[in-house]
């Protein structure tokens, strides 16, 4: 099985080092291969012709050219096409396939830490492509109430069009930090991110309103906004879960079948280490 990520500058990308880890544990080594597939932004659709061409199953898409794929796919899921985003591709004899397989990997994160959303007041941190698919998956499962927190709450944006079709409120930092409360907090900036790991996108007073923190910023796996949520008693969790989640989801897509929690949670354990190092 040829697969592999389709992207620009993809030198630090972690996706060949978690599917190779996959192939290990599911003794698969020498049947599949996942190759780094940077492309110009001019030849996609060429680009993803010659990948049907040379046999290829399908390919995971990263920054920037999750929505550039999407005009020349066959199909694309409800879930891929509400959050504008695709990150999985499926080669068939039918076609292309497009899916976000982001939507169920924090959805897996969630139940894997014990986080619940149905029913609950969430705040997302952050208007990037990285929260859409978490705002989606927010109201897939119910949320009580979700409130998106951005730089820009009254630049009316694409975003913003998203965000008010599924009912979710768009305010300031000012605004946040004054009365900001709810049940589950997740910060979808890169603030914090390794290198600047000193970073915090909010104030420590309105992290300790939340009972549980989610940050999907995986290098460093503790980072500070998860430190400042464990000392007020939050129940916490970090990206790697996620991006090890989401992964997988596509392997569960090119394989045609489901693929054990565990082996996601030893993928994410070999993976902290690997960033410790």
């Amino acid at each position: 099985m040829k697969l592999g990520v389709i992207g620009a500058k993809l030198g630090h990308t972690a996706s060949p080092a978690i599917h190779d880890k996959f192939f290990r544990i599911m003794q698969m080594q020498g049947q599949h291969e996942y190759g780094v597939l940077e492309m110009d932004r001019n030849n996609i659709e060429k680009e993803l012709q010659r990948l049907r061409d040379e046999g290829y199953t399908g390919a995971n898409v990263t920054i920037p050219y999750k929505l550039d794929v999407m005009p020349f796919l066959t199909d694309i899921s409800r879930e891929a096409r509400i959050i504008g985003a695709v990150n999985t591709i499926h080669f068939t004899e039918e076609g292309a396939f497009g899916y976000n397989t982001d939507y169920y990997g924090f959805g897996r994160s969630l139940d894997h830490a014990g986080i619940e959303s149905a029913g609950k007041r969430c705040v997302v941190l952050g208007s990037g492509g990285g929260a859409r698919a978490i705002i989606q998956y927010l109201a897939d499962q119910d949320a009580a109430g979700i409130t998106v927190v951005s730089r820009n709450p009254h630049t009316k944006t694409d975003f913003d069009a998203f965000a008010a079709s599924l009912g979710a409120d768009i305010i300031s930092y000012a605004q946040f930090e004054q009365n900001g409360n709810g049940d589950l907090l997740v910060n979808c900036t890169p603030v914090g991110m390794f290198p600047d790991v000193t970073g915090c996108p909010v104030s420590e007073g309105a992290i300790a309103k939340f009972p549980a923190v989610v940050d999907i910023v995986y290098n460093p796996k503790d980072t500070q906004i998860l430190q400042i949520a464990r000392r007020h008693g939050a129940r916490v969790l970090n990206g790697m879960y996620m991006l090890v989640a989401q992964a997988i989801g596509s392997e569960e897509i090119w394989m045609g079948r489901d693929i054990a929690s565990s082996v996601i949670e030893e993928i994410a354990k070999e993976m902290e280490s690997y960033y410790e190092s």
